[in-house]
């Protein structure tokens, strides 16, 4: 590590130690999580507007809660280090690719894809291909992300007419024609007193379920 990323481990140490600050010493995981949450919307953002000023600084406000998460992970169990959890990234990183560190020839971004996820595969073997897409995401962004896992499983999902529709409507969207799609579904759940993310997460909620039927779980 850096001598920074030292001095802020060393900075974080004190804090949490006796004599440091009762605050910091009171926080658990749990108590942490929103702050986590909220800062990597301001890291986005940030990253939105273009200030690269702004972003520095959000990116230093992640950098803090991980250094603070790990910290506390650390008091509960000694080899949860800093050092071990970067040195864990650094590994990840080189073995996921071996296209880049090994004489492994990739000639396709399918083929990329699918060893990426054949290494994967064998690092944390899952029951169904939704495990690891969180419920705590964003709706709109589980609904991409298992609808992506599951485009190789013949579960459909939603209304097929309705997308037809939507298709012959617009032919092949643009980004401003599926914002003003997505704004548009937002009007006419608002017009009904109706909240489109507790719709879209329940509809997901149902498809997961469809997807591990077909999994045959």
């Amino acid at each position: 590590m850096s001598s920074s990323v030292d001095q802020l481990v060393e900075v974080m140490n004190q804090l949490r130690s006796p004599g440091g600050c009762t605050w910091d010493a009171q926080q658990t995981h749990a108590s942490l999580a929103r702050y986590l949450l909220e800062e990597t919307y301001e890291a986005l953002e940030a990253m939105d507007s273009g200030d690269a000023g702004a972003l520095k600084e959000e990116l230093g406000d992640i950098l803090l809660q991980v250094v603070f998460h790990a910290r506390i992970a650390q008091e509960q169990n000694p080899e949860v280090t800093l050092e071990n959890i970067a040195q864990g990234v650094v590994d990840k990183l080189v073995r996921r690719h071996p296209h880049v560190f090994t004489d492994l020839e990739v000639k396709t971004n399918e083929e990329l894809e699918d060893n990426w996820a054949a290494i994967k595969a064998s690092e944390k073997p899952r029951e169904s291909i939704t495990d690891g897409v969180p419920n705590a995401m964003p709706a709109l962004q589980v609904a991409t992300q298992l609808m992506y896992r599951s485009r190789k499983l013949d579960v459909p999902v939603g209304n097929p007419s309705v997308t037809d529709g939507l298709r012959q409507l617009v032919g092949t969207p643009t980004p401003e024609q599926i914002a003003d799609l997505l704004v548009g579904v937002v009007a006419l759940a608002r017009e009904q007193d109706l909240d489109p993310e507790s719709i879209l997460r329940a509809k997901m909620a149902n498809y997961r379920s469809e997807i591990r039927t077909v999994e045959g779980l």
